[in-house]
């Protein structure tokens, strides 16, 4: 019952989402610093050939650029859908644990279980396997890491 109503939840967010203007534009540079866009977001890591390798093979990620910044590396992928997402990792190996604050990254797909079965392919664990009404499919999975991938299609 826990986990149906979890869903309910993450369907009635993605109505919200549908509706909002924008909701499938492309992230951008911009100018007016009143008016910014979301361009990248970054995880810290602790192995990041690992987390490189199941961005790439789960959902097809390129590398832009890689970054050598004295204490840390940085490994910034690239969809074609214009959002970056930076992998973190610094060379002294401190303990990353993730925190209670944070939710989970999303993309917005035509396939959803297809991008499921391919995310579980390249070493996700589920946590929450496809489904959705009225249109909407959504899954959740966490990375080798532990961070959360939501999949979501609206109709």
């Amino acid at each position: 019952m826990k986990n149906q109503r979890g869903v309910g939840l993450l369907l009635c967010l993605a109505a919200g989402l549908a509706l909002a203007p924008g909701a499938y534009s492309r992230a951008v540079e911009t100018a007016d610093p009143a008016h910014p866009s979301l361009s990248f977001v970054r995880f810290n890591v602790t192995d990041l050939p690992v987390m490189q390798a199941f961005y790439q093979k789960a959902f097809g990620m390129a590398v832009q650029k890689s970054l050598d910044n004295g204490d840390n590396l940085e490994v910034i992928l690239t969809t074609p859908g214009g959002l970056d997402l930076a992998l973190l990792h610094y060379k002294d190996n401190r303990k990353i644990t993730l925190g209670n604050a944070n939710g989970a990254m999303g993309f917005y797909l035509k396939d959803v279980d297809g991008a499921y079965k391919r995310a579980m392919a390249a070493g996700a664990t589920s946590r929450s396997g496809p489904g959705g009404a009225g249109g909407v499919r959504v899954a959740i999975v966490t990375d080798p890491e532990g961070h959360d991938i939501e999949l979501l299609h609206l109709p």
